[in-house]
């Protein structure tokens, strides 16, 4: 890679970047090539150059989000055996990134899906498959852990996802709105106890 491509990588991965961090902080509408020009230092054809338009950019930073989310959360799991192991890790890492990321700057498919549940259109759609895909992943787990003999044989992997979600949006709840200093250790404990339920 020569010296100049690699500068306009890096110029992108900066525009989205603070797309990004924009996002977090006002949601994905307040993305504008105008504001992430203006905290960069550059010209606002300068972003377009590298980016495209506006929504183009607003998609750059949820599938950016997405990337960094299996990245931490999902992906190193994969290292454990199936089943109850790979289950665990994937919940523990879920539990450490909301405590270490989200509940700092905010979560973008939750910020995302209040932002966009009543209206339609590609960034809509665009979210909605990052967090299905990501559901759909989670769920082959679970059905591996039934699979392994490890989770009850008549576990619903729908429902035990849908909790596991619910565990995620209390503690972020608990550490942004009440900042809960030990919301991230309440939901170790919830997974626990509603693990034990489900157990074979």
């Amino acid at each position: 890679m020569d010296a100049k491509t690699q500068k306009s990588e890096l110029t992108r991965a900066a525009i989205v970047g603070a797309a990004m961090h924009l996002a977090l902080a006002e949601g994905l509408e307040a993305i504008s090539l105008q504001a992430v020009a203006s905290r960069l230092g550059l010209s606002k054809s300068g972003v377009f150059s590298r980016v495209g338009s506006r929504e183009a950019l607003q998609k750059a930073v949820i599938e950016e989000y997405g990337r960094g989310f299996l990245a931490e959360v999902f992906v190193p799991a994969m290292q454990k055996p199936k089943g109850l192991p790979r289950l665990n890790d994937i919940v523990a890492r879920w539990i450490a990134r909301t405590r270490d990321v989200e509940a700092q700057n905010g979560c973008l498919y939750v910020a995302g899906a209040f932002e966009f549940d009543d209206r339609e259109g590609e960034l809509r759609d665009l979210l909605f498959d990052e967090i299905t895909r990501w559901r759909a992943a989670l769920r082959r787990t679970v059905l591996q852990a039934v699979e392994t003999g490890e989770l009850q044989a008549d576990t619903d992997p729908a429902q035990l996802v849908s909790e596991i979600n619910g565990i995620m949006m209390n503690q972020l709840h608990d550490a942004r709105f009440l900042r809960d200093g030990h919301a991230a250790e309440r939901a170790g404990q919830t997974w626990q106890r509603l693990l034990s339920s489900y157990r074979a």
